[in-house]
């Protein structure tokens, strides 16, 4: 059966009307309306997350690993109807968002299973010493606690996984925290019925309404209004540099300031070695052009840079991409001002000196189409704008004229989510002399692979040194992630009944 979004806001269990509407600007389909955020609408939002905090905040664990595996089971039982509106609204295809189902729910389920065990919680008791000398130790008993009501903002190019009931809400009410979501206006109607399927299991759990909120966007006040409302005490954020850094600068400028969570860009570069570039370079290549133009390349971890030593090794594998690339046919991306943006992107690094172009192309419109540049390392270095991230399937080669540069190269990074390292045995020690770099850098370091996927896992980390995020000590993706979202407490000489339950 076809969804046909009514378009309200979601407040603690209501569906809200505004005084205006967007229209939905679809990649094919039927075009929606939908009401604009005001700030009325997260005033209240807010002040239900916080009445819900008082019980949820204290609900046990296993009361939380319940929701959590109901909200997946809502999604699953509206799979088909996700599905169909997901592919109208972001061109991405069916096969894509089902994958993308799949790991929202399974999502759900895995932080579910993690919260039980409560490892997460770092528990930590030390007992009372009355004898000690020359002073006594008293009871001690430490324990992580959820901050309160948590703004999630929705990202662009995952409609569930980073959206509504995507990683940042499925951390944030696995701690025990409330939930805001400021939709995004490229998928509302994805996000709606993922709204719906969360109120259909807060309904089944008999949980305070107020938990979780959808308010739609439509409008740049209501994401101001959002991260500045005084009862939120985090934000989870993922999408460009200039957004999320203005919001961050909100967060900092508040009266009390609060943590903003944001997953802002990178390049993640890929160092190849000599023996690796001589035994499987044309491999190696594919395999790149294949990642590069995965999903138009509209991956917070897409590879868009391979750096290399000059040479004929060098040469074949441009080549290699060439071929690779010229054959990719045009993919419609997930909204008109991301293809636009790709586009500006595209010029601006064309337009820089002392690039090379090895492969141009014509998109237009909400298509886009495979570029390839190659530089030389002393260039990159010179000009950082070619070290800014393209949102979209352009790579860039970087030609070293030895280990040296390459090593420059590095140096000069920015920080990354990712750095990956293509070596053979024999290029142990050249890959080795990179580490203590690479891991300065980024959050995840790869060998003989492409980054582009993120497992959601406990030992996952998808977040790195600024500007690939605004926290460095976190990720925003795998069980970890849960940390963000709780602060740790001492109780001292309290009797356990005044101990979180968590604690026992």
């Amino acid at each position: 059966m076809t969804y046909v979004p009514h378009g309200k806001h979601l407040i603690a269990g209501e569906w809200v009307a505004g005084d205006s509407t967007f229209p939905s600007e679809p990649a094919q389909g039927p075009t929606h309306d939908f009401a604009v955020g005001r700030v009325s609408d997260v005033d209240a939002a807010a002040q239900a997350a916080e009445e819900a905090f008082w019980s949820y905040g204290y609900s046990t664990r296993e009361e939380r690993a319940t929701f959590l595996n109901t909200i997946a089971d809502e999604i699953e039982a509206r799979a088909d109807a996700i599905t169909e509106i997901g592919s109208q609204e972001s061109g991405l295809p069916k096969a894509r968002l089902q994958g993308e189902r799949g790991r929202t729910v399974g999502q759900l389920r895995l932080f579910g299973e993690h919260i039980l065990k409560g490892d997460y919680l770092d528990r930590r008791h030390d007992g009372a010493l009355p004898d000690r000398q020359p002073l006594a130790r008293p009871d001690l008993k430490m324990v992580q606690r959820p901050i309160g009501p948590v703004a999630v903002f929705g990202a662009s190019n995952f409609p569930l996984a980073f959206s509504t009931a995507g990683g940042d809400t499925a951390a944030a009410l696995a701690a025990g925290c409330p939930v805001i979501v400021k939709g995004h206006s490229a998928h509302p109607g994805t996000g709606e019925i993922v709204a719906e399927a969360v109120n259909a299991a807060v309904k089944k759990c008999g949980l305070h309404p107020g938990v979780s909120s959808l308010v739609q966007g439509g409008d740049r006040k209501v994401g101001a209004a959002l991260v500045q409302h005084p009862l939120v005490k985090a934000v989870g954020f993922t999408g460009s540099l200039g957004g999320g850094r203005a919001l961050f600068d909100l967060c900092a400028a508040r009266p009390e300031p609060i943590p903003f969570f944001g997953e802002l860009g990178s390049v993640n570069p890929m160092f190849l070695f000599a023996n690796a570039m001589a035994n499987r370079g044309e491999e190696i290549a594919e395999g790149w052009a294949a990642s590069l133009t995965m999903g138009a390349g509209q991956f917070c971890t897409n590879p868009g840079v391979a750096v290399m030593l000059s040479g004929d090794q060098a040469d074949r594998f441009a080549s290699t991409m060439q071929q690779a690339l010229a054959d990719v046919p045009p993919q419609t991306m997930l909204t008109d001002g991301i293809a636009v943006a790709y586009r500006n992107g595209q010029k601006r690094i064309a337009d820089t000196g002392g690039v090379q172009e090895v492969l141009t192309s014509m998109c237009d419109q909400r298509n886009a189409t495979p570029y390839l540049y190659q530089t030389t390392a002393k260039n990159w270095i010179e000009n950082q704008t070619l070290a800014e991230e393209v949102f979209g399937p352009l790579g860039v080669i970087v030609c070293a004229e030895n280990a040296d540069e390459m090593r420059q190269v590095a140096l000069s990074l920015q920080g990354q989510l990712t750095c990956t390292l293509h070596m053979d045995e024999e290029d142990t020690e050249a890959a080795r002399s990179l580490m203590p770099i690479l891991e300065r850098k980024a959050g995840r370091v790869l060998a003989n692979g492409f980054p582009t996927g993120v497992e959601v896992s406990d030992s996952m980390v998808h977040g790195g040194p600024y500007p690939a995020s605004t926290n460095f000590g976190a990720t925003s993706v795998g069980t970890l992630s849960i940390r963000r979202f709780l602060r740790p407490v001492c109780y001292q000489n309290l009797p356990d009944t005044f101990v979180p339950e968590c604690f026992s």
